[in-house]
């Protein structure tokens, strides 16, 4: 294995993680109760409920993907 494929492999893997933290972040920014305005909390806390299923979800995907 040369040490390009190396490199690679490590860029990816820290890009990956960069990604899905951003993704994340983003989803529960918008979930909070300053993402949209008009919610009431328990709504707020039903889309965060959410977001967290869908992550979950998303990860178990990716292990079957395998």
């Amino acid at each position: 294995m040369n040490l390009n494929r190396i490199v690679n492999m490590v860029i990816n893997t820290v890009v990956r993680r960069l990604v899905n933290l951003g993704i994340s972040k983003g989803v529960d920014y918008a979930s909070r109760k300053g993402g949209a305005k008009s919610a009431d909390p328990g709504q707020s806390k039903d889309a965060r409920a959410l977001a967290k299923r869908a992550r979950q979800a998303a990860k178990i995907t990716r292990r079957f993907g395998r």
